[in-house]
């Protein structure tokens, strides 16, 4: 990242006090009780506000006066297992009663008149700053950044006005992602719970969610399921099983591609880290079938348990290693429905307890061929729960790519605003002018 030469720039120790706390989170029956902004409150959030919920700490009188927090404040992470989570910054953006900056952070106290503190956090989190404090960190198995490297940045300085402007164009994309991510994360809730129900307790004919009070279950190995449900091996379910060979096929710069571990995750096909081998390959890694759209697809091991449905998209591709494809049998199961059931939570758990109780673990390929499926006898009903859990998965793919659209322009915003490449000075108005 450049910084644009039209801007001065000043080392951080002409720009703010620079703190080294050393509050730590013990609690000292002779001290006062504080609020501790620690290094995760710091390291989690770009922004501090009250509605945080702060460890409760103790610190002396000396202490609360060196590192108490004040609104503008901008506290940055000291010290770290790796070199790449050192200098992450946030900024205090109201005062908090009693609250102290904690143990393995620097309270930076900037000189509000030369420098606003959001785009001063900004600058910080930059990959200029990235680089600068990863190479001035010392330590081997623990890395922390000395004062004085801390105090030796340097910062570009437009004027105070532009400053102000840049960080609000980019907290304005910050409290977009915020809302965003915070959407998704409801949508999320909703889709677990509606799984669980559906997917234990179906709907009826007249689309109501059955209960044990109004309609006949019956024990199954995953538990209690409606009366007109069963439990079957996959295998039974499916006009074919495959399972890759020992190994992944060799690589090739384009041709068929190859679905590995990485390219099936929380129900989706992920094309970013798609390999390819050739047509020779290809053929010889098929020979027992060839995957193809509509196909389910699932690991076997690192992690296990996570399937997807092959993509138009995805052409004519093979499996590589610790990979299975089940192709339902339309006659039997749809293929949506099959994904959703293998992600219910009592799925989940026979996965768990075939892979012994390791989350790391990995799944025989006879188990994979027979793991257990819950589902409706009428494709009906399968097809009207695939229909409402199609509806929100549908939801939150499009909040998904709105997330990363926002994502991708503050990346973009920042390279631009924060070095100068793109001026701000069209968007100030006469009154701002004038004010500053």
């Amino acid at each position: 990242m450049l910084i644009d030469n039209t801007w001065p720039t000043k080392k951080l120790r002409d720009l703010a006090d620079i703190r080294i706390s050393n509050v730590d989170k013990k609690v000292q029956a002779n001290q006062k009780t504080v609020k501790l902004c620690n290094y995760m409150d710091v390291y989690s959030n770009n922004y501090i506000t009250d509605r945080i919920r702060f460890m409760e700490g103790s610190a002396s009188k000396a202490e609360i006066e060196r590192f108490g927090i004040d609104c503008g404040d901008v506290i940055i992470t000291k010290d770290s297992e790796t070199p790449d989570d050192i200098g992450i910054p946030t900024v205090i953006m109201e005062d908090i009663d009693n609250l102290v900056c904690g143990y393995h952070l620097a309270l930076i106290k900037p000189n509000k008149d030369q420098i606003d503190s959001v785009y001063l956090a900004k600058q910080l989190s930059t990959t200029y700053a990235a680089r600068y404090f990863a190479l001035h960190a010392s330590g081997s198995t623990r890395y922390g950044l000395p004062i004085s490297a801390i105090e030796s940045i340097k910062i570009p300085i437009p004027t105070k006005l532009e400053q102000k402007k840049i960080a609000e164009i980019l907290s304005t994309v910050d409290r977009a992602i915020d809302q965003t991510e915070a959407l998704i994360a409801k949508q999320q809730r909703i889709k677990t719970g509606l799984m669980q129900d559906l997917l234990t307790r179906g709907i009826d004919v007249n689309g109501n969610l059955r209960s044990e009070q109004t309609h006949k279950f019956k024990d199954s190995p995953l538990g209690r399921i409606p009366i007109d449900w069963n439990v079957s091996p996959a295998h039974s379910l499916c006009i074919s099983v495959i399972d890759c060979k020992n190994r992944t096929p060799p690589e090739s710069k384009e041709g068929h591609p190859v679905i590995r571990t990485p390219n099936v995750r929380a129900g989706k096909f992920i094309f970013e880290d798609l390999v390819y081998t050739d047509q020779r390959s290809y053929e010889v890694w098929t020979a027992r079938g060839k995957p193809q759209a509509g196909d389910v697809v699932i690991t076997r091991e690192a992690p296990f348990g996570e399937a997807c449905i092959i993509p138009e998209e995805a052409g004519e591709p093979c499996l590589g290693q610790r990979m299975m494809m089940y192709r339902p049998d339309p006659k039997k199961i749809r293929n949506d429905f099959l994904l959703y059931a293998i992600y219910s939570e009592e799925v989940q758990k026979r996965l768990l307890e075939l892979a012994g109780g390791s989350t790391v673990g990995h799944i025989r390929v006879g188990d994979m061929r027979n793991l257990a499926i819950q589902y409706p006898l009428s494709l009906k009903e399968q097809e009207r729960i695939a229909h409402i859990l199609n509806g929100i998965t549908n939801v939150l793919g499009q909040h998904t790519k709105e997330l990363t659209k926002l994502r991708r322009l503050k990346t973009a915003l920042m390279q631009d605003l924060l070095t100068g490449k793109k001026s701000v000075t069209p968007l100030l108005n006469d009154s701002e002018a004038m004010s500053y």
